[in-house]
This record gives structure tokens, C-alpha cells and sequence, in this order.
């Protein structure tokens, strides 16, 4: 019976422990809670960053890059197989239409012209040679013919003189069918030869046109190495700056091989690119904002590259201010495809306060004090955040990471 009793007791005494043991955590855990929030519900306007609500446009955007590049650039190409000569113009250097850049050795290409001048002289003569050949064969055929038409009258006064022999008694009809075989004989042979004419003139013409179509070619390769042998002399065609040039000289250079590029510095581009996973959003047209260091300019997509390559798909930006002195070539600028645009709405410096749903609480200043508001969030992007409600214009909310004073429902702001 005590020892029934000696474990009851010893049961209620652990009871009691455990329950004293949860009281005191609870204790401490409320009071480690009461302390940070003590603790938190003070920060320093060192520590923070604001922003003031206010009414303006929204843009949400895609984030792209961007290179500026000159709007228009020439690029010269070698018209021939040359060797660099000399180099006149350096790359920076600016250059008016007319002015030389490089020179060219041209001397294997001129050889070659005066080769085919030779061979184009050479056919010229071959086509009137051919022409005399032709005309004197065929008044060669032409003198055949007129002599088959002599022998054709004459056997024709022979058929007649045999008649008129048969009629008086002094011939015979074996005679007379003689003269008219030998008159038909005569016809078929002129008739032979006048479609030996006819052949030999239509030879003629072809073989001449031929000729003369060798020598047209040969005219045209002429003309065409005459024009490259001009172009040979490497000139800019237009004002601008030289922004390269092939500076080996002696090194041989292949036709179509660039030896210079000349941009218009007075006017630029800008060509983007981003990831393929938006291509279906991007079209001719899209409205664009480019960020140089500070400065925001604005233009449109005015072409979209079909290939895409390491998931990149590529396109062109014209600017609204194509002029811009902040624009340099191959500089490096961030890029901003406008997607949709809210406008006269209440918006804010965007900040680090601002990420998660539309719905969060932020902390807006109301005198020495911070509070807690919760509100909606619009479109937003790298500049500004539209909030829908739970703000007024005017208001100053603090865009820095609050994340530490979610459980603050205000803040005592200290200088």
C-alpha cells in the first residue's frame, strides 16, 4: 500500500516539473519576442532609403542589352586579287568624300587587262576575217548559180530547137527527150544550189552572231576589270570617320576581302538582344527605352532577326535622338522593351522593399514615425513601382529591405 502511494506521488511530482518547464519556455520565448520587437521598432534615416509617391507613367519592360553602333557604315572591299601598297588614313581619323584611304599593287590585274585587250583585238579581226571567208564563199555559190541559170537558158533553146528540128522532119523525139532531161537535170541542180544559198546565208548569220556575242563577252569582262582597276583606288565615298582599316602592308588581299570601314558618327543605332524565350513578344514597332550611364533615350524595334543562335535572338533599335552626344560606337547600354504602359498613375522609386505578390505592406514616413500600410502593386520596372491603393501623392515610402521589420507595425525613425 505505501509503495502504491510513494508512486503516485513521484507521478504528480513529474507532472508538475514538466509543467513548470513549458511555463518557463513560454516565458522566455515571449520574452526574447518582446525584446526584438523592443529592440526593432527603432531605425536610423541613415539606414533607409525613400521614395516619393507621385503621378507619371509605368512602363513594364524586358530587360535586354544593347551595343551602339553607327547607323550608317560603309564598307570598303579589295575589287581585286591585290597586295597592300601604302596606307593613308589611320582608324579615328576622318575623312571627306574623295579622300584616299590605302592604295593597292595593281599590277597583276593590270597585266590582265591588257592581256584581254589583246584577245579582244584579236577577235575583232577574227570576226572580219570570218566576214570576208563567208562573203567570198558565198559569191563563190552566188557565181555557181548565175552559170546554172545560163546553162538552164541555154538548154532551154535546145528543148526548142529540137521541137522545132522534130516538126520540119529533121530530128528525132529521142532527141527532144534528151534536151528536156538535160534541161530538168540543170533546174534540179540550180534548185539545189539555191537552197545551198539559202543554207550557207543562215550558216553565215549564226557563225557571225556567234562571233560577234564571244567579242561582246569579252567586251564586258574588259569594261568589268576596267571598273575594278578604278575602284582599285580605295576612296572614301561619303564623310565620316574611319573606324578601320587593314594596316598590313604587302599582305595579299583576296577580291570582296574588307580592307576599311567609314561611319557616319552624326548618327546611330543601337542593335539588342535577349533571350529566344521572349521572342514571341518582340515586333517591329515595340516601343524601346535605352539607358546610356544616366540618360534614358527613347526609340522602337524597326527590325527582328529570324535566326537565333545560342538562344539569343538578335534586333535593331532606332533612337528618336540619333544624334545624342552620350552615344559612342560599341559602347555597351542597357536596353528596355516596353511591353505595356500605364499612364498618370501613382508610382515610386523602385527598391529592394518591393519584391513578392502584388499584395505586401510597406512602411510610408508619417512624421518621426514609419507605418505599416498594406497596398497593391501595378506594373513595375527598373525605375519605378505603380501602387494602386493605399497611398496618396506626396507620401514618402521607404524603398530599402524592410524584410527585418515584418513584424513592426511602426517604426520610430531616428536621426
Amino acid at each position: 500500500m505505501d509503495k502504491v502511494i510513494e508512486e503516485e506521488v513521484s507521478a504528480q511530482k513529474k507532472k508538475k516539473g514538466i509543467t513548470i518547464g513549458v511555463i518557463v519556455l513560454l516565458i522566455l520565448v515571449s520574452a526574447v519576442w518582446f525584446v526584438r520587437a523592443t529592440l526593432k521598432s527603432t531605425i536610423s534615416k541613415a539606414q533607409i532609403t525613400t521614395g516619393i509617391v507621385e503621378r507619371g507613367d509605368v512602363e513594364n519592360t524586358l530587360n535586354a542589352s544593347g551595343e551602339v553602333l553607327p547607323e550608317f557604315e560603309e564598307i570598303l572591299t579589295s575589287p581585286i586579287n591585290a597586295s597592300i601598297k601604302n596606307v593613308v588614313m589611320d582608324a579615328g581619323n576622318k575623312v571627306k568624300a574623295g579622300q584616299s584611304i590605302l592604295t593597292l599593287d595593281k599590277s597583276a590585274s593590270q597585266t590582265e587587262f591588257e592581256k584581254i585587250k589583246f584577245q579582244l583585238q584579236s577577235k575583232r579581226n577574227e570576226i572580219s576575217k570570218l566576214k570576208l571567208d563567208l562573203g567570198k564563199s558565198f559569191f563563190d555559190i552566188q557565181s555557181n548559180n548565175d552559170i546554172k541559170q545560163l546553162r538552164i537558158s541555154n538548154l532551154a533553146d535546145a528543148v526548142e530547137n529540137a521541137k522545132r528540128l522534130f516538126k520540119a522532119g529533121g530530128g528525132t523525139r529521142e532527141s527532144i527527150e534528151q534536151a528536156q532531161l538535160n534541161l530538168k537535170v540543170a533546174q534540179l541542180e540550180k534548185k539545189q544550189l539555191e537552197n545551198e544559198i539559202k543554207s550557207k546565208q543562215q550558216t553565215m548569220q549564226i557563225e557571225i552572231k556567234e562571233a560577234e556575242i564571244a567579242l561582246a563577252i569579252q567586251e564586258n569582262d574588259l569594261h568589268e576589270l576596267q571598273r575594278k582597276l578604278q575602284l582599285a583606288n580605295i576612296i572614301a565615298t561619303r564623310s565620316g570617320v574611319v573606324t578601320y582599316v587593314n594596316k598590313n602592308i604587302g599582305a595579299t588581299v583576296r577580291e570582296g576581302e574588307s580592307l576599311a570601314r567609314i561611319a557616319d558618327l552624326g548618327s546611330f543605332k543601337v542593335n539588342g538582344s535577349i533571350s529566344d524565350n521572349y521572342m514571341d513578344q518582340l515586333h517591329n514597332g515595340m516601343p524601346v527605352i535605352v539607358r546610356v550611364n544616366e540618360v534614358q533615350l527613347k526609340g522602337h524595334v524597326v527590325n527582328v532577326y529570324p535566326s537565333v543562335q545560342n538562344g539569343i535572338v538578335t534586333f535593331d533599335v532606332q533612337l528618336d535622338e540619333r544624334n545624342s552626344k552620350q552615344l559612342r560606337p560599341n559602347m555597351k547600354v542597357d536596353v528596355f522593351l516596353v511591353t505595356e504602359v500605364h499612364s498618370k498613375v501613382l508610382r515610386v522609386t523602385n527598391g529592394p522593399t518591393f519584391k513578392g505578390p502584388a499584395d505586401q505592406d510597406i512602411f510610408v514616413l508619417n512624421g518621426g514615425k514609419a507605418e505599416r500600410r498594406s497596398v497593391h502593386m501595378g506594373l513595375s520596372n527598373f525605375d519605378f513601382v505603380e501602387i494602386k491603393n493605399g497611398v496618396k501623392p506626396g507620401d514618402v515610402v521607404i524603398t530599402s529591405d524592410m524584410s527585418e521589420y515584418k513584424n513592426a507595425k511602426e517604426l520610430t525613425i531616428k536621426d
